[in-house]
């Protein structure tokens, strides 16, 4: 069995990536064989995963295997950025480009120069921004925000994305030319629930990970708790699989972990909107419930009440989901990048 973690995994603690990949499922072991062909090429890659999978820790292992594996590896989330600065933020800018811009500054492309640069989310970047990342691709060089003097470059691009590029491209939200130039190399990452012999390794994985910084006594895994994560569908993939265990940690008795003590919540069949599962009412006592609660904030006449409503539901939602973005989006019903927003507005986050 081959493992792959994150280099900085335990600075990575709020964060939906994944921290470690095994490859023990077959379906893994074929994946890793494939990564294994490409790697050695210069060819630019495009790695399609959901969010949770491991696409950042498939890119460095790419370029861990390639010739560049001595030269810088950068990775950007393009979908971080506000959309004012993403040009600087890759290509650079010149002093006084813009308000702000007290000193020149190297972009991401030049940081990576002779290594390989990771675009994640990039099905996230604007279309301006896609028409000047084709001209870098093909022209192999840069131009600063506010110069006229191209800058030489070097780089591997390895993208990386959650959403299906090719619809994308129908839909106008995505360049045809920039796709196909991306799309030399192609690598699926099976979600979780396809690979399920990576399961039970993971979760071993992170028992051993996790008791160790806990200072707590080995743990296992009672067969009914191994037969509740074999079953799950796991819509967080690897990321909330760590969650999962790490919470039963916490909560477990007699050092045995047990399947209450999981704490997993199935979002995938709804976030998928099937009929067979979906949305059920609420039972008229929970309605009732939280009429009354309602009520009795309306007679406070609290101040900014929506607002602290709102803020409230967000806690909540986001203390459900272990705080797990991906999750708290699909059990609110809203997308991850609104779910960081706000949580960035109400300080949840770091």
């Amino acid at each position: 069995m081959s493992l792959l973690t994150h280099p900085n995994a335990r600075e990575l603690t709020k964060s939906v990536r994944a921290t470690v990949l095994v490859f023990k499922d077959p379906r893994s072991q074929e994946l890793l064989s494939r990564i294994e062909r490409v790697a050695p090429s210069e060819a630019n890659a495009l790695i399609i995963g959901e969010t949770g999978t491991g696409k950042e820790l498939v890119a460095r292992h790419i370029h861990h295997l390639s010739r560049r594996s001595k030269e810088p590896f950068v990775a950007v989330n393009c979908g971080a950025f506000p959309e004012t600065l993403v040009e600087s933020e890759l290509f650079g800018h010149e002093k006084g480009a813009f308000t702000g811009a007290t000193a020149n500054k190297a972009g991401w492309f030049e940081a990576a120069n002779g290594g390989t640069l990771f675009l994640d989310e990039i099905g996230d970047l604007p279309l301006a921004m896609q028409v000047k990342l084709l001209r870098v691709l093909q022209e192999r060089e840069v131009v600063r925000l506010g110069s006229r003097t191209p800058v030489p470059i070097n780089v591997r691009v390895i993208a990386a994305t959650n959403v299906n590029l090719a619809d994308a491209v129908v839909a106008g939200h995505f360049r045809e030319d920039l796709f196909y130039r991306l799309h030399v190399a192609t690598l699926r990452l099976p979600p979780l629930r396809e690979r399920p012999g990576d399961i039970l390794p993971l979760a071993e994985f992170f028992i051993q990970e996790h008791c160790q910084r806990l200072g707590y006594n080995r743990a296992t895994l009672s067969q009914d708790a191994e037969r509740v994560l074999l079953a799950h569908s796991w819509p967080g993939n690897i990321r909330e699989l760590e969650n999962a265990i790490h919470h039963a940690l916490l909560v477990c008795r007699n050092e045995q972990v047990q399947p209450n003590d999981l704490h997993l919540v199935d979002l995938l069949p709804l976030a998928r909107g099937q009929e067979e599962h979906s949305l059920a009412v609420p039972a008229p006592q929970a309605a009732d419930a939280l009429d009354a609660v309602l009520n009795d904030l309306f007679e406070k006449n609290l101040p900014n009440l929506y607002e602290y409503i709102e803020e409230t539901l967000f806690r909540s939602a986001y203390r459900f989901c272990h705080s797990n973005q991906l999750q708290t989006g699909r059990l609110l019903g809203i997308s991850r990048n609104i779910v960081r927003a706000r949580l960035e507005k109400i300080g949840e986050l770091g």
